[in-house]
């Protein structure tokens, strides 16, 4: 068992290994200026886990409290959609070139395209949920049903 789970670590930390090599090589010709990106990559793991994460677990369990049972489940799907999707378009929402310039990247309205994206999430989300109502009703109607033909 052990074996099988560092044959699984190996490809992971050796790609983290890569990692640092690939940064380092592009950090130490620019000491002084890379420090902010170091500061990004240890930032947004570190702003992450202290304020996206227990945010997003407080707004979970409320759900899962208050929400009548066929919208918990689309309900918390669709607000972990929203949290990645407004954390992987922070840096664009935040400045208009908060990252760099890749060809198409900045082409479009991020704003228009996140609100669409999500605009189609919870679509999807009033769809799941209804359609769990309707299975609801119709399973409580057929044991109606068989109950009065018994």
């Amino acid at each position: 068992m052990k074996t099988a789970r560092i044959v699984l670590a190996l490809p992971g930390l050796a790609a983290l290994a890569y990692g640092i090599v690939l940064f380092l090589d592009y950090a130490a010709p620019a000491w002084p200026d890379s420090f902010t990106t170091l500061l990004w990559i240890g930032g947004g793991p570190i702003v992450n886990d202290a304020v996206f994460a227990p945010i997003a677990g407080l707004v979970g369990l409320l759900l899962a409290r208050n929400l009548p049972k066929p919208w918990r489940g689309p309900v918390q799907v669709g607000a972990a959609l929203t949290a990645v999707l407004g954390f992987v378009a922070f840096p664009l929402l935040w400045r208009a070139y908060g990252v760099p310039p890749k060809p198409g990247l900045h082409d479009g309205n991020t704003w228009l395209g996140l609100v669409a994206t999500l605009a189609v999430v919870w679509g999807a989300v009033l769809v799941a949920a209804i359609v769990r109502i309707v299975r609801v009703r119709y399973r409580g109607a057929r044991k109606i049903r068989a109950r009065d033909h018994s």
